[in-house]
């Protein structure tokens, strides 16, 4: 059996007189112990955790280093921010042998981003790395994650000023990863200025992604500039495709009566099922007393839409009283009857 090439040991202090051990492996057994040494953590008091967690960052197995900036994020051990820095650094050289699947730099990444670390290149520098590993048939990019999630953290570098910090996040918009898209689309609204926006809407206006990406162009807006927005978003409806079907969301985030109406409006209008189908669930989510009676009503009249409409309120998580109703209205029908029954049975 393979043997630890090392062994680490720390007290657990005077509250346990007994020491715990955190082999760095080569073999499974030594693996597992590990995990276990560092699961079991969580079970000592906090003066025991800086050391082994400090020890641990220093691994060479990148999972192993992950799991400790995981717990280190957990538990909110600031102090451990130039050991993150350092392992941070380490998993950049011949990071395809080093940190496979980019597993010690997401980890670290997420702790340094929940701990608001305030030294930009560190973020940049993981924003720009693309990491393109063997896979069957040629290679695949693993540090889509870290990218996105760089770029979500260079946001609250207060030393970045808003021009340049724009300029970063827009040389990710045409990465390869779409969601790096989404995310970087995401962290061009956390910038929380009109040019943001005014960003945001070109990309939705360009077009030519997935929909998810454009999905959160359109939130981003409609959550800048308000419900003065709801117009805007509105000419996305029209297609009838999976964009539109995410700008029908937005307009649902919302929660205001404006989205509510523009949204039936749009229903008078399609055509297709399945985008029928979406729009009452949007209707659905904008919570708003006068959507839910509207669908209630569809019900009660027993229209084409009813079955869509059960389906619409269903998901929307309706009070048990709302449900009930619901389920009264449906009663006279033997097809609704058992649409809702259905229905409520996948709930």
């Amino acid at each position: 059996m393979l043997q630890p090439l090392r062994t680490l040991r720390f007290h657990e202090g005077k509250h346990n007189a007994s020491s715990v051990t955190l082999p760095f492996m080569v073999g499974k057994r030594a693996f597992e112990e590990q995990i276990a040494a560092l699961d079991g953590l969580r079970e000592q008091p906090e003066e025991s955790r800086l050391v082994p967690l400090r020890q641990a960052l220093t691994a060479k197995n990148n999972f192993i280093a992950a799991k400790a900036a995981d717990l280190v994020r957990e538990f909110g051990l600031t102090a451990l921010a130039p050991e993150l820095l350092t392992a941070f650094d380490r998993f950049f050289d011949d990071p395809i042998k080093t940190d496979p699947q980019c597993w010690a730099k997401n980890a670290i990444s997420r702790v340094l981003a929940a701990f608001e670390h305030q030294d930009a290149e560190v973020f940049l520098r993981g924003m720009r790395h693309i990491q393109l590993e063997p896979v069957y048939g040629g290679r695949s990019d693993s540090a889509g994650t870290l990218r996105a999630t760089c770029a979500l953290a260079l946001v609250q570098c207060r030393s970045v000023h808003e021009p340049e910090l724009l300029a970063h996040l827009i040389e990710l918009m045409a990465d390869k990863d779409k969601s790096v898209r989404t995310e970087v689309a995401r962290a061009i609204e956390q910038v929380g200025s009109p040019s943001a926006a005014l960003l945001l809407r070109l990309r939705a206006v360009l077009g030519s992604d997935e929909p998810e990406v454009l999905g959160a162009c359109y939130a981003g807006v409609l959550r800048l500039d308000g419900l003065r927005a709801i117009p805007w978003v509105a000419r996305f409806l029209a297609p009838g495709d999976d964009a539109a079907a995410e700008a029908a969301l937005a307009i649902a985030g919302t929660r205001s009566a404006e989205g509510f109406e523009t949204l039936r409006v749009c229903l008078d209008h399609a055509r297709d099922p399945w985008f029928r189908s979406v729009v009452l669930s949007a209707i659905a989510l904008t919570r708003q007393e006068e959507a839910l009676e509207f669908l209630l009503e569809l019900v009660r009249q027993e229209s084409l839409d009813a079955e869509g409409a059960i389906e619409a309120v269903l998901r929307s998580m309706p009070s048990d009283e709302v449900k009930q109703r619901l389920e009264k209205l449906a009663a006279g029908n033997a097809r609704l009857t058992r649409a809702f029954a259905a229905l409520a049975r996948s709930r």
